[in-house]
């Protein structure tokens, strides 16, 4: 039977014999009542595990709201509004209010940039700043060892409202909750420290309770209070499909549990052969998005068998140190032993697809020149249906083959997971 995969603005197709395939995988069907505003507001009246915003802040009160930067898909200038109105009833004055856009490690962003993340209005209203890793208070160390140093605004803050949104994480094992603190708001120091155990077993996408980052990450909370979190799970088109309110932990679990009930996807068995994509365009432009895809991957496939990416990666690796990492390693193992050394943002990418190889084969589907391919420890091919038939030839007729078209938020498992 054919089957259509993206590829960059097109896609490609794929015959599969039904002898072949265990299984397309797709998200599954939830029941969703509310969508957008109507949801956060819902969601903001039923706090879990808290009391309202309302009743957690008192007049005086210096608050921040630490919110995602510009590299993240929250909706910021959806979601204040309704956290602000709170403050407005708790009669929080606007210049006790300061919004932070937490940047972990990333760039700063243009005063342009703010402005679209916010909106004009709340833009001009309120002091709007990114976090800076330069200006900290210390608070000691967690159990690993990771330092304790949160941007000084957050710190000094009386009270503490954190936003996000909620997907799989590849090695912190979600996404939103405490996460807007530590990376968002630590300094290089303390996030290249916390990061640097991506490289532990228990370190992957859906994993909370035994993985060591995001339980170094919770620790981070229990120096430097959050008071509040408002985080979304957002569907393909971005709109937010659900949201929750309150405590750190308590709401974010239930964010989570949503996710798993929408993504995450029960196998029966592991096949010898995976095909997945990103989505096609503008996912797949480069290797350091579609990345993802072949994280996700790696939990349905055999040990020794064939992951198949499909992406364009038009544009290349997508990130210099990504790319500087890849290009000076002479053997997929070389990178992760310098991720274990010194964990550099870009280069735990490409200790992350190393890491993919030490089980697996990958072979990439691209535009990219076959000799820059192999370089990157990836076997390369132009047309999908080659690498399947090459796949099959590898693994024998008879192999298993499990296909999944949008492979960024799928999170396929089996319970040895």
């Amino acid at each position: 039977m054919e089957y259509k995969v993206g590829f960059g603005k097109t896609n490609l197709p794929i015959e599969i014999d039904d002898k072949n395939l265990l299984g397309v995988l797709h998200a599954n069907k939830v029941d969703i009542d509310l969508v957008g505003e109507a949801e956060v507001k819902r969601a903001l009246e039923n706090p879990i595990g808290s009391t309202k915003i309302r009743d957690i802040v008192k007049k005086g009160d210096k608050v921040a709201i630490v919110t995602s930067d510009i590299t993240r898909p929250m909706p910021s200038k959806l979601v204040l509004p309704f956290i602000l109105e709170e403050l407005e009833k708790a009669e929080i004055k606007d210049e006790d209010i300061t919004i932070v856009f937490a940047l972990g490690s990333h760039r700063f962003h243009t005063k342009e940039e703010k402005k679209y993340l916010v909106g004009e209005e709340i833009y001009s209203r309120y002091l709007c700043i990114d976090s800076d890793t330069k200006d900290y208070i210390h608070f000691g160390y967690t159990k690993n060892q990771t330092p304790i140093d949160i941007f000084r605004p957050v710190a000094e803050a009386d009270k503490r409202i954190c936003l996000g949104n909620i997907e799989f994480h590849y090695f912190a094992g979600y996404s939103g909750g405490a996460k807007a603190i530590m990376p968002g708001v630590s300094t290089r120091g303390a996030i290249q420290a916390n990061h640097s155990r991506m490289v532990d077993e228990k370190a992957y996408a859906g994993n909370l309770n035994t993985n060591p980052v995001r339980l170094d990450i919770e620790e981070t909370i229990e120096h430097m209070p959050i008071d509040f979190i408002l985080n979304v799970v957002l569907n393909e088109d971005k709109e937010i499909i659900k949201a929750v309110a309150g405590h750190y932990i308590d709401a974010h679990r239930e964010g989570c549990k949503f996710l798993d009930n929408l993504y995450k996807i029960p196998l029966k068995e592991k096949a010898d052969i995976v095909i997945t994509s990103i989505g096609g365009y503008p996912k797949d432009l480069n290797l350091y998005q579609a990345q993802k895809a072949l994280d996700n991957a790696k939990h349905a496939v055999k040990e020794g068998g064939i992951i198949i990416l499909v992406a364009s990666c038009k544009e290349g690796l997508g990130e210099k140190v990504f790319e500087d990492w890849i290009m000076e390693a002479k053997k997929p193992e070389d990178l992760i032993e310098r991720v274990k050394r010194k964990f550099e943002l870009g280069g735990h990418k490409a200790a992350a697809i190393a890491m993919v190889l030490e089980k697996s084969k990958v072979f990439l589907v691209s535009e990219l020149e076959e000799t820059f391919v192999r370089n990157t420890f990836l076997d390369p091919f132009h047309d999908l249906q080659s690498a399947y038939n090459k796949a099959i030839e590898y693994k024998g007729k008879e192999s298993k083959v499990i296909l999944i078209p949008h492979g960024g938020s799928i999170l396929p498992y089996r319970s040895e997971n």
